[in-house]
């Protein structure tokens, strides 16, 4: 008796509930990625599909000549990083239809080798916004109203917290606790952290009223009225609070728009830029790595350090006990 027939056999409450678990798995290996992870995969897979679509190359499985045609094709015009990225999605469509990653051939690992060491691997890292910086937004161009007390919590436990703006965007008043030494924030998710374990982030109390993320904060949260749900919602010209939060690009938004205020290039900055002055500061100040990851949450030192944006390089350096 074949495996159908046995499965064919089997009465049908015990069917639906195999079809009930079946469809279950499903769900739990679709939830193993995060949500940006997986629209970034598909976009990648469908720009591989077209390519192969408009040559007439066989798709799946995908050839591994194939692969190393299309990652050739885009050296010239793409990062090595959104190459590894492409590739990654190929592997993962592959081994989704049970076919084996044409990702893995020597021939495609030697010419993405070579990509690297031609092109370099240096990401494209984003200006930090630096505590000068800050003083001078939080001094001299804040607006009046909700708005500008709104922004001025964002952007100073932005920094402080060194949180990602999808981070920063997803804080809830549940998150937020109040204490002696000054604010615990919770993350029940983060990039890091895709099991939901929680990671809890302190800021203590600023040295100055104008630039204390805990003092900002709180004045942000009493004045907008918020109980309960996102604490960074839109607020809008008439100076009426919305109930939706922020989204991660508003959050780019902002610190664009206020870097652009004191005279810096908007283009140079993102979201990122707050989390990056955190580390650019930290290691000027000469804190310890442990504590700066402990802050921001990463699991690497390298991944960590590449956040610092020159923030050492004349802390303790040799050159200066030359006597020159």
């Amino acid at each position: 008796m074949s495996g159908t027939e046995v499965v064919q056999a089997r009465p049908a409450g015990q069917l639906a509930e195999l079809d009930a678990l079946g469809q279950r798995a499903q769900d739990y290996a679709a939830k193993s990625k995060a949500p940006n992870t997986i629209r970034a995969y598909r976009t990648d897979w469908a720009h591989f599909v077209a390519w192969c679509d408009v040559r007439g190359f066989t798709i799946l499985p995908a050839p591994p000549e194939v692969v190393a045609l299309y990652v050739a094709a885009l050296a010239e015009t793409h990062k090595p990083a959104t190459l590894t990225r492409r590739l990654s999605a190929i592997s993962q469509a592959h081994q989704a239809a049970g076919h084996e990653s044409p990702t893995r051939a020597a021939g495609v690992r030697r010419i993405m080798e070579g990509i690297r060491r031609e092109k370099g691997t240096a990401p494209d890292a984003k200006a930090p916004v630096t505590i000068a910086d800050l003083q001078a937004i939080t001094r001299d161009h804040l607006p009046a109203g909700l708005k500008g007390t709104r922004d001025r919590a964002l952007l100073l436990v932005g920094l402080a917290g060194a949180f990602r703006r999808s981070e920063l965007a997803g804080i809830d008043r549940e998150h937020v606790e109040f204490v002696g030494e000054g604010v615990v924030i919770t993350l029940p998710r983060s990039k890091t952290d895709q099991e939901g374990a929680g990671r809890k982030t302190a800021i203590p109390f600023g040295h100055e009223s104008g630039t204390c993320p805990v003092g900002a904060l709180r004045a942000w949260i009493t004045a907008a009225g918020i109980e309960a749900g996102p604490v960074f919602r839109r607020v809008d010209r008439h100076g009426n609070v919305g109930a939706a939060r922020l989204s991660s690009k508003a959050v780019a938004l902002v610190v664009k728009h206020y870097m652009g205020r004191i005279g810096k290039d908007e283009a140079a900055y993102s979201g990122h830029s707050l989390r990056a002055g955190f580390c650019t500061a930290a290691a000027r100040e000469g804190v310890e790595e442990r504590d700066v990851m402990r802050q921001t949450g990463h699991k690497s030192v390298a991944m960590m350090r590449s956040y610092i944006r020159d923030g050492n390089l004349f802390r303790a350096n040799a050159a200066g006990a030359l006597g020159l």
